[in-house]
């Protein structure tokens, strides 16, 4: 798989050091891609690494190094040929996840916003485009119906619309969008709380190769569809890694927050094929996650058994 990592400063080299042997980073910064590719912006949770007033270990060393600390959950989907970039949800942290884009590649134009849910990691971001900062003009933003009319009815989104910082597009599930030449997008709806919203995942075409992005799911086995099968259909796959395993958060009753624990999709997974887990990383991990904290024993095992975990600013060629 034509996966590879990029990085902005010595800061994430130097932390790709701590990481154990048999998970280490490539050592060179290679080339950006020609031709469409995607990109991960960040892999934490809504709340971001480390979470806001969060006192435990799991969070105090980030707080003490800032080369730990991990953006929201989000895929750019980027054609050099068009010069343009499409993100997968506004999060908390859009600012900095275009300007990481933007450095890498001045001429990029925001070709628009594929929206998942209206969770605060998957929306809130869209406040960036409003007067107050961009005073962006008609940008578009793709979302299945019930997440259309919640921005338009609601401030300060209706705002976006009103002043036509957004254009509202609206998108179906299992239809099939273009962005530019050779490259398109698929949503398709998946299980998740949906007090505003619907949930969708994304299926993302390129020319020859494809990916998949399943940020929030509640459970793979209330899914009519066979996560199995989804594997082994694309090249790549992005799923929800929210929780490593059952218990993670002391104190909480886990279900009223379901996801698919980590253990428990290695587990409907670990009968395909090592080719096929490969294509698998888990990203969207809480501030309670092992998986951040590369000397952990979850983090090795995850590797170990042949699957994979998303990286800030990894990429992933789509021709």
């Amino acid at each position: 798989m034509r996966i590879g990592l990029l990085f902005l400063s010595l800061l994430l080299l130097g932390c790709a050091a701590e990481q154990a042997p048999s998970a280490a980073l490539p050592a060179t910064i290679s080339p950006l891609p020609e031709q469409p590719y995607l990109q991960v912006l960040g892999i934490a949770q809504d709340a971001g690494f480390p979470q806001m007033d969060c006192r435990k270990a799991c969070c105090a060393r980030a707080w003490k190094e800032p080369a730990l600390r991990r953006k929201v959950s989000c895929l750019a989907i980027v054609d050099p040929v068009a010069e343009k970039a499409w993100l997968i949800d506004a999060t908390p942290d859009f600012r900095d996840q275009w300007q990481d884009l933007r450095e890498q590649r001045p001429e990029l134009e925001l070709g628009g916003i594929l929206l998942t849910h209206a969770h605060i990691g998957h929306y809130t971001g869209l406040m960036q485009l409003g007067r107050e900062v961009m005073g962006a003009r008609k940008v578009p933003v793709y979302a299945m119906s019930r997440m259309r009319t919640f921005l338009a009815a609601n401030g300060p989104w209706s705002q976006l619309v009103s002043l036509e910082n957004i254009e509202l597009k609206a998108i179906k599930a299992d239809s099939l969008y273009t962005l530019s030449e050779g490259l398109q997008f698929r949503p398709f709806r998946v299980p998740h709380r949906g007090e505003f919203s619907e949930t969708v995942g994304y299926e993302i075409i390129g020319r020859t190769r494809r990916g998949v992005f399943i940020p929030d799911i509640d459970k793979w086995k209330i899914w009519e569809r066979s996560i199995a099968e989804v594997i082994t259909k694309t090249d790549v796959a992005f799923l929800d890694g929210t929780f490593f395993r059952n218990g993670e958060i002391p104190g909480r009753d886990m279900s009223e927050i379901p996801h698919p624990f980590v253990e428990e999709s290695m587990a409907v997974l670990g009968e395909l094929p090592k080719a096929e887990r490969q294509k698998v990383h888990f990203i969207h991990f809480n501030h309670t996650n092992p998986l951040l904290d590369r000397r952990s024993e979850a983090r090795a095992q995850v590797l170990e058994s042949g699957f994979q975990l998303a990286e800030e600013l990894q990429i992933v060629e789509l021709d």
